[in-house]
């Protein structure tokens, strides 16, 4: 009989129970003092000074023209995810890191009820970029900000992927924060829940033991066989990727 456990990858050792829950137990001081960190990072964000924008930028949404200030729905809050995007190249070929969190964001009502917009700002033309969010059966506004990045990102590459929080007051706009790389991960739960697993995300850059499964890197963290991974699901019911551009 082949031997099966040649292919196991490494595990932690077995213990009885009473040493798995001291082993927790030291562990979950660090994991409480991680979180009381993180509160007060966020009480620090929330004292942060603003800086004034412009409310009349003008992005493009379902119905034509719109101003960065008809963005907020009237609610007082704004939050923006800046999606990345390659003007007239076909679905497999779209930022699959993009893809990743923004197919996490999906039920706004607790955003909502806080008095905050959710919103997509993608940095390509709205046709196509519309057709995309609506392949992948995404719900959240979606708006073109392609001609207004420069005034949006002052200062910023354009070439990132960043979530921009704004707050109104009457019709003034302000900035209060924003964050890129891997900050965007606050709107993702996948990686969260696989951070609690024993094996982690299986990425090459995380610190795990020797023979730990590490297959993930770079951009095939969120891309599998040539597509930014969410989409096989929304081809596999029958969706089209078809996205206008004449290249599928």
């Amino acid at each position: 009989m082949k031997d099966f456990m040649r292919d196991e990858p490494g595990a932690p050792k077995v213990v009885d129970r009473s040493t798995f829950q001291a082993e927790l137990d030291a562990l979950r001081v660090r994991e409480k003092a991680h979180t009381k960190e993180g509160d007060a990072i966020a009480a620090a964000r929330r004292r942060l000074p603003m800086v004034e924008v412009d409310g009349a930028t003008p992005l493009i949404g379902e119905h034509g023209p719109v101003t960065l200030l008809d963005v907020f729905e009237g609610r007082r809050l704004l939050i923006a995810y800046y999606f990345m995007w390659h003007p007239g190249h076909p679905a497999p070929e779209q930022c699959e890191g993009c893809t990743w969190v923004t197919s996490q964001v999906r039920e706004l009502s607790y955003i909502h009820s806080r008095e905050v917009t959710y919103a997509t700002f993608c940095k390509g033309p709205y046709e196509e970029s519309a057709r995309y969010r609506d392949f992948m059966g995404w719900e959240m506004p979606w708006y073109s900000a392609q001609d207004s990045l420069d005034t949006l990102l002052v200062g910023r590459r354009v070439s990132m992927m960043y979530i921009v929080c704004y707050l109104r007051q009457g019709s003034n706009v302000f900035e209060t924060y924003w964050t890129t790389m891997r900050g965007v991960e606050a709107m993702d739960n996948s990686y969260r829940l696989l951070d609690l697993t024993v094996y982690g995300r299986q990425e090459t850059w995380e610190d795990s033991p020797t023979g730990w499964p590490q297959r993930f890197e770079g951009k095939q963290n969120t891309r599998t066989d040539g597509r930014p991974t969410a989409q096989w699901s929304r081809l596999k019911a029958g969706h089209s990727d078809d996205l206008g551009t004449g290249r599928r």
